[in-house]
């Protein structure tokens, strides 16, 4: 693990996505909340903020943090759902790990949910997408509008 005790602790955040690709009949079942596991958005809201504070749990090395915020928003995108993530706090190392981690559970919560209607469901595009904070400086991913 890399010793982090000499950095200076900045306010950091990082944002992160994954598209969960469903068929237009599943995605419609959700919208009619026809899904016999409940309502896929709540839960894979909740999935998603679990993870995130467990992420030093789940990946070797990850340092844990004083996580002060986390938001988790899903929203139906062409052929599917995106999951968009957002871990800030105060420390001395980046949120990244458990922006990305809250996004690919949050979408593994969705397949878990679904699977009994389309075992072809994809989760793809987990990518982080903004970070602030540290002695690296700020970081944006530049994608179109339509991920």
């Amino acid at each position: 693990m890399i010793d982090v005790s000499k950095k200076k602790e900045t306010e950091r955040r990082a944002k992160a996505q994954a598209i969960v690709k469903l068929n237009e009949e599943l995605i419609e079942r959700i919208k009619e909340g026809k899904i016999e596991k409940g309502n896929i958005f709540e839960q894979a809201r909740v999935a998603g903020i679990l993870a995130a504070k467990k992420t030093p749990e789940l990946i070797p090395l990850c340092h844990p943090l004083r996580i002060t915020g986390i938001d988790i928003s899903l929203s139906f995108v062409d052929g599917g759902i995106r999951v968009l993530s957002e871990v800030s706090g105060k420390e001395r190392t980046g949120m990244e790990m458990e922006a990305l981690v809250a996004c690919a559970v949050s979408g593994l919560t969705i397949y878990d949910m679904c699977k009994m209607y389309d075992k072809t469901i994809e989760i793809t595009d987990i990518m982080l997408l903004e970070k602030s904070g540290g002695k690296s400086g700020d970081f944006r991913r530049h994608i179109d509008d339509k991920r």
